[in-house]
């Protein structure tokens, strides 16, 4: 057995906060189908191509079947994906003004085949219009292709913050290069324990939730004292007004109201306790009204990533589950 300090260097524990995962050297794991259907929607949905024969728009994001994972493992990132997505396009003849619909198809976009080497099958409801077929098929594959690698990169990068956590050698480093391009000497710089005010690295939550309410009476769960202790079951402070404070949950969550406008949108400062003191992430809600219903499209920026799966959960549980418990008893008393 090796004396104390004579371990292998990649199992010792360094002076971190958190003691875990030193060097990035045991197996971690993260889910990124969420975060990946909510990506490729953006990357895909309203993608133009345009052309001497006309101009075509993918429509929607019909259907995304699948799942991504991303690993961490002895310091190495390894990506897991693979999906089969129908997109659904239209188009304008641009001589004749006809307009035509169609569909693109993604079989089997994964890992093991590079972006140019996927297949994507074009195909155009029956009638006339083949030439806007033919431009989705050239100019349309080459901007699907191009976007699916949009995807891949913001997979590899903007997801994975905070997975391949700094050892003190490359906080050292970092440090150093910083003085040296600043002017500073090496005898200048601090000791990577003298480091305060590390920023920690974040992640973004996108949810959408349809509520069989409008958007008006939705808004107003959020925004009127009475309504948001009935569903948090907490004495809560509500300020519902630009700068006003809010608390819920028992001093759980905190943070302000930055923007409102009625029926339609809502910004705030918002923090779990449990974050490093003063951080917040920024919380946009949007209400979009849906004849009797509406869909609340929540963007949470800034959320460490230690604490992404149980904001998640909060959002979900505690918010949207129990708003919607309260919007059946407001029914049901009606009835």
């Amino acid at each position: 057995m090796a004396k104390w300090g004579q371990g292998d260097p990649r199992w010792i524990v360094e002076e971190r906060a958190d003691a875990t995962n030193v060097n990035n050297w045991h197996w971690t794991e993260r889910d990124a189908t969420s975060w990946s259907k909510s990506k490729l929607k953006e990357v895909l949905v309203g993608l133009v191509v345009e052309g001497e024969a006309g101009r075509c728009e993918i429509s929607d994001l019909k259907h995304v079947e699948g799942e991504a994972s991303c690993n961490s493992r002895k310091g190495k990132l390894i990506f897991f994906y693979e999906w089969n997505l129908r997109l659904s396009w239209r188009g304008t003849v641009k001589e004749s003004g006809e307009k035509h619909k169609g569909s693109v198809e993604i079989p089997n976009l994964s890992e093991e085949n590079e972006v140019d080497d996927t297949e994507i099958n074009v195909s155009k409801k029956k009638g006339e219009g083949d030439v806007l077929k033919d431009l989705m098929r050239t100019e349309g594959t080459s901007k699907v292709r191009e976007a699916l690698r949009d995807y891949l990169k913001a997979l590899k990068t903007e997801f994975t913050l905070g997975m391949i956590l700094p050892t003190k050698a490359t906080v050292g480093q970092e440090l150093a290069t910083e003085r040296k391009r600043s002017g500073h000497t090496m005898q200048d710089s601090l000791s990577p324990q003298d480091i305060v005010g590390v920023k920690i690295p974040t992640v973004m939550i996108l949810m959408r939730e349809i509520f069989n309410s409008p958007a008006d009476e939705l808004y107003s769960i959020f925004t009127t004292k009475e309504l948001v202790q009935k569903f948090s079951k907490c004495p809560a402070v509500i300020e519902a007004e630009k700068g006003g404070k809010l608390q819920m949950f028992d001093g759980s969550v905190s943070g302000e109201y930055t923007e409102l406008v009625p029926s339609q949108r809502i910004v705030l400062k918002w923090r779990c306790r449990s974050w490093p003191d003063e951080h917040y992430a920024v919380v946009a809600l949007n209400f979009k009204a849906m004849a009797a219903q509406t869909e609340l499209q929540l963007e949470c920026k800034g959320v460490p990533v230690s604490g992404e799966d149980s904001t998640r959960q909060c959002w979900k549980q505690q918010y949207f589950e129990e708003i919607r418990v309260l919007l059946q008893q407001s029914k049901d008393s009606m009835e």
